[in-house]
């Protein structure tokens, strides 16, 4: 794929090179910033490296958000203004990654991962969202602008909720509840679509319905691989004091129940989607059997005519009815008789349905 690099990029380099991995999604990378206290906030964007460099946050609490990972040089920078260790940038550059969290000190690493669900194509996406979780910021890289987070930022905006009086902490909850409700919306349109599958198999299976849940099958397994690894990190969350406060410790525990939710919903469509491909597997072979058995009555049926014609067609001078002149008019008959009394034997013992 054009514009894309692969960790083979990474060869021989020394840990902390920072070396995106990944497509490239949008043109030029973009930083916007937001801090915030109880009743002040305000909002820039930064086109430049020296336009962040010139501006000094006056707010108790600041988020930051990246669009856009392939300029290493962006990435130094804002490792040097918030002292971010080599292998967290790194990582950041690196979009191929399962959810993880990692501590250093004076600040959270996370890794997560937005899902969306296309319907027309049954396909599942996703992009890595990195999280840096602070005393006082929050720094949050995307490979795109996706409005995923725009739910959040209206919120700060409008003062609603005890967002803006709350610290950094109550921020990354809010960050990381807006990705796990997202989940749940990609598990509604493959749980849907997955009943209408079950609606048309039962009707007519066929070859299509069995490639669609095969692609199914895939994209569930593909949001089973990032849903497991989350669960274990907003897990190991709720075990650490050290960056979410005792306030916001039970709306982690209420993030944790959505993901053990959310995986207990996912297992049920795989479930579903399992369940179909042996409903089909059955399906399919009850009815070669059925095709066979038919065939196989319809061969039974006429197999004593062909019996009877093979031996009146022997090559004999002695043989009955041969001279008889009604001898051929009788063997048909015979055959007819024959053939329609196997016919209703079979029909009674509804071997012909």
């Amino acid at each position: 794929m054009a514009g894309r690099k692969r960790r083979s990029a990474k060869t021989g380099l020394p840990p902390g090179s920072l070396i995106h991995v990944g497509e490239r999604k949008i043109e030029h990378s973009s930083i916007t910033l937001l801090e915030y206290g109880a009743d002040t906030l305000e909002e820039r964007q930064f086109d430049t490296i020296a336009a962040s460099r010139a501006y000094t946050p006056t707010q108790p609490v600041l988020w930051l958000n990246v669009y856009g990972l392939h300029e290493p040089e962006v990435m130094a920078e804002i490792g040097r203004r918030f002292n971010l260790h080599p292998l967290v940038l790194e990582d950041i550059l690196n979009t191929e990654q399962r959810p993880k969290v990692d501590e250093y000190g004076d600040y959270l690493y996370l890794v997560a991962r937005f899902f969306d669900y296309d319907d027309e194509t049954m396909t599942v996406s996703s992009e890595q969202v990195s999280m840096v979780v602070g005393r006082r910021f929050v720094l949050t890289f995307q490979e795109k602008p996706t409005g995923n987070f725009n739910p959040v930022r209206d919120r700060l905006r409008q003062g609603r909720g005890p967002i803006r009086s709350a610290g950094a902490d109550y921020l990354a909850y809010t960050l990381l509840d807006t990705i796990v409700d997202r989940y749940f919306a990609v598990l509604e349109g493959l749980s849907e679509r997955a009943e209408h599958l079950e609606e048309d198999l039962m009707e007519r299976p066929s070859p299509r319905i069995l490639e669609t849940l095969h692609h199914l099958k895939r994209e569930t397994l593909t949001l089973r691989r990032a849903v497991w690894p989350l669960r274990e990190v907003i897990n190991a969350l709720t075990r650490s004091n050290n960056f979410f406060g005792t306030e916001v410790q039970p709306y982690l525990r209420d993030v944790y129940d959505h993901t053990v939710h959310v995986i207990e919903s996912l297992e049920a469509v795989r479930d579903l989607i399992a369940g179909l491909l042996e409903i089909y597997l059955s399906t399919v072979s009850n009815r070669v059997n059925q095709e066979v058995r038919i065939l196989t009555v319809i061969a039974l049926i006429f197999m004593p005519s062909a019996l009877m014609a093979g031996i009146f067609g022997m090559n004999f001078k002695n043989m009955p009815l041969l001279d008889n002149p009604d001898g051929f008019s009788m063997l048909i008959a015979t055959m007819i008789g024959v053939a329609a009394t196997l016919a209703l034997v079979f029909w009674r013992r509804k071997w012909l349905g």
